[in-house]
């Protein structure tokens, strides 16, 4: 399946048709399913990196205490973060909130004006929304890597792709790689 390079970003439009929030997950991985090693990511590549900042602007950022910590503790400018911790901290200046559980950040996401919430990291919490989640946007890296963390498996007979847009190999990027989106089965 091949479109054009457009990346303007996610569909707003609830699968189930209901108008109620969708919940994304937004990753990316390789062919093996890797995403990260001792707490960073495995490559750079900028096209994946606009993708990712133009789909989840202005929207709510949900992630686990180690993926906050792999961005230095910053929140992504843009978007409201939500981290996961059991140790969750009291919110100060309103740009981070914390949450003690996904469920809870859900509820939190859902005080927003949006129509869609992504969950961005990491493997646990990653694990924790497959059951729940609507979408998943896929940045599928075309190498295998040696990593200590990985996305959980697309389970193909739950999940339909339905956009896919491939890049080469280039001066900027140093894998191949195509920009996936999947939707839930209904």
């Amino acid at each position: 399946m091949q479109e054009s390079n457009n990346l303007s970003g996610g569909v707003a439009n609830s699968p189930s048709g209901d108008g109620g929030v969708v919940v994304s997950l937004i990753v990316a991985a390789s062919s093996n399913n890797a995403i990260g090693r001792n707490n960073q990511l495995l490559w750079h590549l900028p096209i994946d990196l606009k993708f990712f900042k133009n789909t989840t602007w202005a929207m709510p950022v949900i992630m686990g205490r180690k993926t906050f910590e792999s961005v230095n503790n910053k929140p992504l400018l843009g978007r409201q973060n939500i981290i996961i911790s059991r140790n969750a901290q009291p919110s100060t200046d309103g740009k981070v909130w914390w949450a003690n559980s996904l469920e809870q950040a859900i509820e939190q996401s859902a005080t927003l004006d949006c129509n869609e919430i992504f969950i961005v990291g990491g493997a646990q919490i990653y694990e924790q929304s497959m059951s729940i989640a609507h979408r998943i946007y896929m940045t599928r890296v075309h190498a295998h890597f040696e990593a200590d963390t990985f996305f959980p498996e697309i389970k193909v007979g739950e999940w339909d792709m339905i956009k896919s847009n491939d890049f080469p190999v280039d001066e900027k990027h140093a894998y191949s790689f195509s920009i996936q989106v999947w939707e839930k089965k209904k």
